[in-house]
């Protein structure tokens, strides 16, 4: 009977052809060896607080040890109560699923072992078919002979979907209990192990009652087959199925963390850093940071009540708040606007406004620098600039409206006169400002006109603040920074920071421009600022119509900025000033800053000496002359 023959060979033949077929392309098992799940990155201020996640899958592998018992009890329960019995498939249960699905004529019924699922999550996709059936059984087989049955359930534990995203048990206990996962209660343990069949159904944040009717299920079938005994489960079943999701702690400095993602990425690439489970040491201080908030918050609340009251109608003003350590260049706080869930762009680092006067400390630092003294003095009268650009002649005007006549530099500088800014500007060239800026940190584009000494190139508020730091800073420059040093997942450093820095100005003249900015708390613009605790020097700026408010200043440790305004570039309102909007939010926030600093004086380099001047004129004047100031000079 050859035809006999001939069928049983054509059978064969299509049998082993369409085995070959499934089992060709199957993904390698091999690859498991070097495989390492995704794992969250855990951001840290310098303090200890944890700030952020950073992940693709939230997911925080753990050893089997740590899991609790409980919950691999029922997992395996609800699961795949033969797992440590069977080689990767439940014959029984793929009969009688092949069999209903053939009723039914669609494939409803899995019948998939805890292997399966972990084969179909590792390789396939989760598109149901016959194929993709016996794809997962054989896949499944294999890593029954590759692994040990405890080394799959621990794949099992932290693989595993269960829902809202959550992968892996331990990261489902922390998105909904905010717990360890070896702090699990029994009654948490069987909510957990009930979400496999349908994380994003029975999810306790989706549905509580479902969630609760499904853990009720899954305590049932442990107390039927005696995993608990039954004063443990019906304890279990009266615990309430009550969430604590962990507070958002991403809610807090989103504008730092926004701004630091860019460098971690840059330091360690994207993909390790959303998926290796990494730790990122930050600079952030978090009680600062809180106060930074805070003062923001507050200060936006009483301009708001202002422009209400003046007939603004839905008025948003914004404001941003930048402090660095004097000593490192550290960024201790960023506040880049008022909510960062609503809008996200970084009025801290980003912007780019006008300073106004808050740049004229850059013009007489330089003037300082190149061996001017501080009771030097300067016209402050009507003058008049002929404008080599435009052919026109440009009269600028004081804010005041008023003049002084011959005036130090300390008191146009306190006083915050315009006419001697552009004069001084003048006599050492717009240019030569521009490169000592950049000297300074301020590295957007500067136009060196004789309209620069009044802030009208726009620069960043983190690069006036580090500019500022430099004065605090006997000279030197140090690039701001926030991120101090990244860890791997076992601990090992893998990137620490090494700031920029260079010598900016020398110590000397950087003393004396301290100097003279105390003079504006003291006897200037700021002088609000003068019930501080400890030594304080800044500066006060205010743009054309009102439309942005800033102070800049400093302690010997703190260098901090606000700026005020709207993003719109309209007008704050009439006499809405630094001295009257930022300043108050810069003095809440550094008051509660310094009260917890032991005291701190600014730098009196010994080449310097003490002399008494009329600060107004700039007269040289006897110790104890009335109205005496002294004032550091060369």
């Amino acid at each position: 009977m050859p035809w006999v023959v001939i069928f049983g060979g054509l059978l064969c033949g299509v049998t082993v052809g369409s085995f070959l077929g499934l089992t060709q392309d199957l993904p390698q098992i091999e690859a498991l060896e070097a495989y390492k799940p995704s794992a969250v990155t855990r951001v840290y201020s310098a303090d200890g607080q944890q700030l952020a996640e950073l992940f693709v899958e939230r997911r925080d592998p753990v050893p089997l040890a740590q899991v609790p018992p409980a919950l691999v009890s029922a997992l395996l329960t609800t699961e795949d109560r033969a797992f440590y019995e069977h080689s990767g498939i439940a014959l029984r249960g793929i009969a009688r699923a092949t069999l209903k699905n053939l009723i039914t004529g669609r494939l409803s019924e899995g019948a998939s072992t805890l292997t399966q699922q972990l084969a179909k999550t590792l390789f396939l996709t989760p598109r149901k078919s016959f194929i993709r059936k016996l794809r997962e059984a054989l896949l499944a087989m294999q890593l029954e002979r590759r692994y040990t049955k405890d080394e799959l359930l621990t794949l099992y534990l932290n693989q595993i979907y269960l829902g809202s995203g959550a992968y892996g048990v331990a990261a489902a206990a922390r998105i909904y209990y905010n717990q360890r996962i070896e702090e699990l209660s029994l009654a948490q343990c069987a909510m957990i192990a009930g979400l496999p069949r349908a994380p994003s159904r029975y999810s306790p944040l989706v549905d509580p009652q479902l969630a609760k009717r499904r853990r009720d299920v899954v305590l049932a079938q442990m107390h039927a087959i005696g995993a608990i005994e039954t004063s443990a489960y019906h304890q279990a079943l009266q615990e309430p199925v009550s969430v604590s999701v962990a507070a958002g702690s991403d809610r807090k400095a989103r504008y730092f963390l926004d701004f630091i993602k860019k460098d971690l990425e840059e330091a360690v690439g994207a993909d390790l850093l959303y998926k290796g489970g990494l730790t990122v040491y930050t600079t952030l201080d978090d009680r600062l940071q809180t106060l930074a908030e805070n003062s923001v918050r507050d200060g936006m609340e009483i301009l708001e009540n202002r422009m209400r009251q003046r007939g603004v109608d839905s008025p948003r003003p914004e404001a941003a708040l930048l402090a660095l350590s004097v000593e490192t260049g550290a960024i201790l706080s960023m506040v880049g606007g008022r909510d960062g869930s609503r809008n996200s762009f970084n009025r801290a680092a980003t912007a780019l406004r006008q300073p106004g006067s808050a740049f004229k400390p850059i013009v007489y630092a330089l003037a300082i620098e190149k061996g001017l003294e501080q009771y030097h003095t300067l016209l402050d009268a009507p003058a008049v600039f002929p404008n080599t650009s435009a052919g026109d002649d440009w009269r600028p005007e004081n804010g005041s409206e008023n003049y002084a006549g011959e005036i130090s530099l300390r008191w146009a500088l306190a006083q915050s006169k315009n006419i001697p800014a552009v004069r001084l500007i003048d006599q050492l060239s717009p240019s030569s400002v521009v490169a000592f800026a950049q000297q300074l940190g301020i590295h957007t584009t500067l136009k060196p006109n004789l309209s620069l000494a009044l802030g009208t190139s726009e620069v960043t508020l983190l690069e006036l603040t580090a500019a500022y730091a430099v004065f605090a800073d006997h000279g030197k420059y140090i690039k701001p920074f926030g991120v101090v040093e990244i860890r791997d997942d076992h601990g090992n450093l893998l990137w620490r920071a090494k700031p920029e820095q260079h010598l900016a100005m020398t110590r000397a003249s950087a003393a004396i421009i301290t100097d003279m900015l105390r003079a504006v708390i003291t006897e200037g613009t700021a002088r609000l600022a003068n019930r501080l605790p400890g030594r304080v020097a800044g500066k006060t700026g205010t743009t054309t119509d009102f439309k942005d408010a800033l102070f800049i200043g400093y302690s010997p440790t703190i260098a901090a900025g606000v700026w005020a305004g709207n993003d719109n570039a309209a007008t704050l309102g009439s006499q809405e000033t630094g001295t009257r909007v930022a300043l108050p939010i810069w003095i809440a926030f550094m008051q509660s800053a310094l009260a917890e600093q032991p005291p701190a004086y600014f730098d009196i380099p010994d080449e310097l000496r003490t002399v008494y001047i009329d600060s107004r004129s700039g007269k040289l004047l006897p110790a104890d002359a009335a109205g005496a100031v002294k004032v550091l000079a060369r």
